[in-house]
């Protein structure tokens, strides 16, 4: 059986898994489901069609599900997804989907959202990611595995971050991050690789020796990014990481990507947020 407090507020038609843990004084809508093993600690409120995966922790003042702040929402039965192990401390929100994004907001496993962060409406969002304390996601954005949002930054809609990228505190993003890569900046730039991120999850050392070649080279002065792009792709033939960053490159976007203040570029020795 799951556990509900007496103050709770449980709607009709609401599912909850054996082993769900429901607060004093959360509200829970008719359309949520909660997997085993959830706790929702006191005063969250879930609604919309919101799925909450296996283990996932919900802090005081949260609200999920609710509706979108976008002006061409119709009440259209857009989701929120949240799979599993995910940690979501105070006054987080997150927004369901709308008909222009693809009717969901989805979230990956085994994430960390501090205090005040916001995940807004069509957002995906992978696995093992952070997003710090105040950090802000508009809507229609991609963050990929692992990587760290810091606080009080800002991601402008539809924007993509890759990969183990790293985001420092107090950024304003308005072009795509690629993945290892590290930016900052009140008009975010990119500083160099993510270092300290590829060595806490111990890639290889002529693994990232290769990512420092290959990063500068791609943003060396001589010739265009075109011509760049293609020397890369001829020196490393087979080496995931720079394939994936070569890759993200040539994707398309309707936002471009965040290039150094001077080219070139340098690496980046922190990412002062502990992960």
């Amino acid at each position: 059986m799951a556990f509900i407090h007496p103050t709770a507020i449980i709607e009709t038609g609401a599912t909850l898994a054996s082993g769900a843990h429901v607060g004093p004084f959360c509200v829970v809508g008719k359309d949520v489901t909660i997997e085993t093993g959830v706790k929702l600690h006191s005063h969250v409120v879930l609604g919309g069609i919101t799925h909450i995966g296996a283990n996932t922790e919900v802090y005081p003042f949260a609200s999920l599900g609710l509706a979108p702040q976008d002006l061409k929402y119709a009440g259209e039965p857009s989701r929120l997804e949240i799979g599993e192990n995910n940690t979501i401390r105070e006054h987080v929100t997150m927004n369901p989907g709308t008909e222009g994004g693809g009717m969901l907001t989805k979230v990956g496993d085994n994430c960390l959202f501090m205090v005040g962060a916001h995940v807004a409406h069509d957002c995906h969002i992978g696995n093992n990611v952070i997003l710090a304390n105040n950090a802000t996601i508009a809507g229609h954005v991609v963050i990929e595995d692992y990587a760290i949002i810091g606080g009080l930054s800002a991601i402008h809609q539809f924007c993509r971050i890759g990969r183990h990228a790293m985001v420092g505190g107090m950024s304003g993003v308005e072009r795509d991050v690629i993945p290892y890569g590290s930016v900052m900046g009140d008009r975010a730039r990119l500083a160099g690789l993510n270092l300290v991120g590829l060595k806490r999850r111990q890639f290889e050392r002529e693994t990232i020796d290769h990512l420092r070649a290959a990063y500068r080279l791609l943003f060396a002065e001589e010739g265009t990014l075109k011509e760049r792009v293609e020397t890369v792709s001829g020196m490393f033939t087979g080496n995931e990481p720079i394939d994936e960053i070569l890759g993200f490159v040539g994707a398309k976007t309707s936002r471009g990507i965040c290039l150094p203040t001077q080219t070139g570029g340098t690496d980046s020795g922190s990412n002062g947020n502990g992960k």
